[in-house]
């Protein structure tokens, strides 16, 4: 690559890595040192305005869909319904297919203003529309922003933080998208009592939107593209605004470990989908199936629909929903770079089987009137807590790292395709299912999905939580090329 031959990180072998520092600091200090998490920290929180967005559209239709129908002449169409739900992820299907080439091409910082531009115009559109077209181009459009979102803020979130709190920074990212869904929410109630409403709360949506772009400005680049466009003192610059300056020269020496001299922009797909690189694709590809398999964004697009069925005012129980769901994702972040990203995948699988079984009983003739409610609304937030402990944040996080550097970015966008295919499928058919076939058939084919995960997940993920990005890379590609 350009500019590679004179940089003064080239790789080098492990024994040489403690003579590339500076020789006025001390190794032992540097080694029993971590980098401050503080001086990163204002840069995960201005990516995590991403995951808000994120978070926001997915539940922005919750509270509002009904009066939408209204006003735009669809009431009781339960494919047009379906529609508005499910074409923001037809949407952003196509962000995440561009997604790894506009991170690779333009860095992640762009990326994310690219990811909020559209978010922008859809966000309009849809505030605007006197028409079922008008609403579903809007959503189109911020479809696209949500597609670009998640795999940008899952490279910045890894490349960017300390190792030590990688799991908890990954883990704010579930946070905002919590938050995100539970102010869509909260903004969404008044939407049945006041007309037009709903215009308002997709005009909000755009504040949001325009102080990401903006704040992008002024946030550091991801080092990790930088030294992989053969900009080294670019990305020392970063890691001193990232790290401090004593962790400069380490954190230089130990990403050029990783490096092998392969520009990203001779990946091929097909290298990605039958090489040596197909094994952690196919991991990562299948947790996020199996993360949408699980039924959890029909209980966030639907749950109005199911908890209005036993007579719980929805307000009430999509406030129980986005506490349940904030909740999980706070103590995950506590417990991830304690407990491991397999231990909390186990148990939230485990948890969510158990959940959806409880509202498979409900939906049985096995019980009725009372019990039958508290069963289903109990499962149903028992379920939204088991995921956020696991199956929500740690995907994303996990993907995030294991995927080596040279492929980083484009891996995890053929990944999240999967996501979102399978997603708009589930947002699509998941009311069409509940009355072909019932409650009780639909949630235990969702619990099935749940027990599978446990024994995948037992069988195919490693653990990650304290190493750095290049200790996995080097850990996992000899296995991979055997």
């Amino acid at each position: 690559m350009r500019g590679r031959h004179n940089d003064p990180y080239k790789r080098v072998g492990s024994r040489e890595h403690i003579p590339a520092y500076d020789k006025g600091e001390n190794p032992v200090r540097l080694l029993n040192n971590k980098p401050s998490w503080r001086r990163s920290l204002r840069h995960v929180l201005v990516a995590s305005l991403s995951s808000f967005l994120f978070g926001y559209h997915l539940g922005v239709v919750n509270e509002t869909l009904e009066s939408i129908s209204l006003d735009l002449g669809f009431s009781g169409n339960t494919i047009a319904e379906g529609l508005v739900v499910s074409t923001c992820l037809g949407g952003a299907f196509v962000g995440s297919l561009f997604s790894g080439y506009i991170a690779d091409g333009v860095g992640r910082r762009r990326g994310f203003q690219l990811c909020a531009l559209p978010m922008i115009i859809g966000a309009t559109m849809s505030a605007t529309t006197k028409n079922l077209w008008g609403m579903l181009l809007g959503r189109i459009f911020v479809g696209t922003g949500m597609g670009l979102g998640p795999p940008v803020a899952a490279l910045y979130v890894a490349e960017v933080s300390p190792p030590s709190v990688r799991g908890a920074f990954g883990s704010l990212t579930q946070i905002a998208t919590c938050l995100g869904l539970m102010g869509a929410l909260f903004i969404g109630i008044p939407a049945k009592e006041i007309v037009g409403w709903w215009r308002v709360c997709f005009w909000i949506s755009a504040i949001p939107a325009a102080i990401l772009a903006l704040s992008m400005e002024f946030c550091a680049e991801s080092p990790y593209w930088l030294f992989k466009r053969g900009r080294g003192a670019e990305a020392e610059a970063e890691f001193e605004k990232l790290l401090g300056g004593i962790h400069v020269k380490p954190a230089m020496a130990e990403l050029s470990k990783s490096d092998r001299g392969d520009d990203s922009d001779t990946v091929k797909v097909s290298e990605l989908l039958y090489g040596r690189h197909f094994k952690v694709i196919f991991i990562g590809s299948t947790l996020f199936a199996f993360q949408q398999l699980s039924g959890i964004n029909a209980v966030f697009y639907f749950s109005s629909t199911v908890f209005k069925s036993f007579g719980v005012p929805s307000d009430l129980a999509n406030t129980c929903v986005g506490i349940c769901n904030l909740l999980g994702s706070v103590i995950a972040m506590i417990l991830m770079d304690k407990l491991g990203r397999k231990i909390l995948l186990l148990g939230s699988f485990s948890g969510m089987a158990v959940s959806m079984g409880l509202q498979a009983i409900a939906a049985s003739s096995f019980a009725s009137g009372s019990g039958a409610m508290h069963l289903s609304v109990g499962g149903m937030l028992l379920f939204v807590l088991m995921f956020s402990l696991g199956a929500g944040p740690v995907p994303s996080l996990l993907l995030s790292e294991i995927l080596p550097g040279r492929i980083r970015a484009k891996a995890m966008a053929i990944c999240l395709i999967v996501h979102w295919l399978i997603n708009f499928f589930v947002g699509l058919f998941f009311l069409r299912l509940l009355e072909q076939i019932g409650a009780k058939v639909l949630y235990t084919i969702f619990g099935s999905f749940c027990l599978v995960a446990v024994l995948f997940v037992k069988k195919n993920v490693v653990e990650t939580k304290g190493k750095s990005l290049q200790e996995i890379e080097i850990a996992l590609l000899p296995q991979e090329a055997n």
